[in-house]
């Protein structure tokens, strides 16, 4: 049975993907009862009970609780797969010495089974798991941190373009609902269209855009205003908020 120890956002996304119940805690939210409702299952108060239970944990807290949980718990024999952002593997298989553990950095549409989960090498033992709530790629230990600012994030920043584009288009006019409606499904549309191309964006781009005409013309305010310098200082930042210190 799947135990999940620490019911947070990416936890409970990746259990409702699995739709199959579980074991849950949480740290008083009530988070873990929630989850239970939606899929089955138990919420426990003890993460010791959780791990002597579960045959698989997936460690959902803070990664600066990572010590003191482990020193809880007796997971000996388990598998233990981490989404604790920067954690390393190294640093799990200190504090989980005789189990199989994994570091795995997946995003928020693994909820709906079209997620991207990273999975840091050394860990394939989750690979199974994993690729049943969307595509799992496996990485270097030391591009994992990069993952996080490439795909991790990513959720978050269409959500804000899909609002500034509402935004705009409401400004001039047009019913949020619809905008928001008729947006989103050309940003599923244009995706697919994407990967059809096998990731030519020029060539996409180049099939909407007519010379001197209004597609280019909005393309060039986007270049003029710093879209793609924007892009580069948020994964900077991202990358830099990932190497400060985590662990206590």
């Amino acid at each position: 049975m799947l135990g999940i120890l620490g019911a947070g956002n990416m936890a409970g996304a990746l259990a409702r993907g699995w739709g199959e119940p579980v074991l849950a805690t949480d740290g008083g939210s009530g988070r873990a009862a929630r989850l239970v409702a939606d899929i089955g299952g138990e919420a426990l108060t003890s993460n010791a009970e959780l791990v002597r239970r579960a045959d698989t944990i997936i460690l959902g807290h803070k990664p600066h609780q990572l010590q003191q949980i482990a020193s809880e718990v007796e997971a000996s024999g388990k598998q233990v797969f981490s989404v604790l952002g920067p954690v390393t593997t190294a640093q799990l298989q200190k504090a989980f010495p005789k189990s199989t553990v994994a570091r795995i950095m997946p995003n928020t549409p693994v909820e709906l089974r079209q997620g991207v989960c990273c999975i840091a090498q050394g860990g394939e033992a989750a690979v199974p798991l994993f690729s049943r709530v969307g595509r799992v790629f496996v990485l270097p230990e030391s591009q994992m941190n990069l993952a996080t600012a490439t795909i991790g994030v990513t959720p978050a920043y269409i959500a804000v373009l899909v609002e500034g584009m509402v935004d705009a288009a409401a400004l001039n006019g047009l019913a949020p609902k619809l905008a928001t409606d008729m947006f989103l499904q050309t940003l599923i549309g244009t995706a697919q269209l994407i990967a059809a191309k096998s990731g030519d964006t020029l060539m996409v781009r180049r099939n909407v855009e007519s010379p001197g005409e209004s597609t280019i013309r909005g393309v060039a305010a986007l270049e003029r205003c710093g879209l793609r310098t924007t892009m580069q200082e948020a994964m900077k930042d991202v990358l830099h908020r990932l190497s400060q210190p985590y662990l206590g």
